[in-house]
């Protein structure tokens, strides 16, 4: 194995997306000092939706995006803001096929896990679906990437593809808040041979960047509509909207 490692560093050589430098660590392709200008997601938060809040808190807080909306799921987590190289990284796997930085991103999600999740949290880890035409036409779901990176990682749960896209939905991206809502609703269903892996089972929704939480909710709703007992969500970043 050492062997192979050692002859596929020299036919690719690695290098941090961040600056460049040769042969980065401590993650494959992200070196110490770009990993230091990341900024990790913590206290405080909202309790539901994990999105930031900048001063005092005082005991449980509630955005008021959550307390309008009721999100369907538990609760959702995200390692990172989505911003500098982070994002590049995000966009790079997404859009550009960098399908190695799989790997690094699915190492944040282990780290969100171990921190946000007790041990032995969840039976299932499952992730956002793309519609089927959108996943020929890139040829890959990024959120399965994650989910299976973190799969490999921590064998607690196993990885299902439970859920499809019902409608080929227009991209989120430029959308205000209510619209994503809109622009959503009713999109997810599970399918018919997974539901006996979601009846009564916790479950893990992983995806790559959460903003509203919208797309999150949805999926969160089929689930527990064929019997899913919890909801969790689990994305390598956070924008803030």
């Amino acid at each position: 194995m050492h062997l192979l490692q050692g002859i596929l560093g020299l036919l690719f050589p690695r290098s941090c997306v961040g600056c460049g430098v040769a042969d980065p660590t401590p993650l494959p392709h992200l070196c110490r000092d770009c990993l230091m200008e990341l900024h990790p997601i913590c206290d405080p938060f909202c309790r539901r939706c994990g999105r930031p809040a900048w001063g005092l808190i005082d005991g449980d807080y509630e955005c008021s995006f959550c307390r309008e909306t009721r999100p369907a799921f538990d609760s959702a987590r995200s390692v990172m803001l989505f911003e500098g190289v982070l994002a590049e990284m995000i966009r790079m796997l997404k859009y550009r096929s960098a399908l190695w930085l799989a790997t690094d991103l699915a190492a944040f999600l282990q780290h969100g896990w171990e921190t946000f999740f007790p041990a032995d949290s969840f039976d299932i880890i499952t992730y956002v679906p793309l519609h089927a035409w959108r996943r020929r036409l890139r040829g890959y779901n990024q959120a399965a990437l994650l989910a299976r990176g973190l799969g490999k990682s921590d064998r607690r749960a196993l990885v299902r593809s439970c859920l499809i896209r019902t409608v080929p939905t227009a991209s989120q991206t430029r959308l205000t808040a209510s619209q994503r809502l809109t622009n959503v609703r009713g999109a997810f269903a599970v399918r018919i041979s997974s539901r006996k892996w979601v009846e009564g089972k916790r479950i893990l929704l992983v995806d790559d960047v959460m903003t509203t939480g919208a797309t999150a909710s949805e999926c969160a709703r089929a689930l527990k509509a064929a019997g899913a007992q919890k909801v969790h969500v689990l994305t390598v970043a956070r924008t803030l909207y």
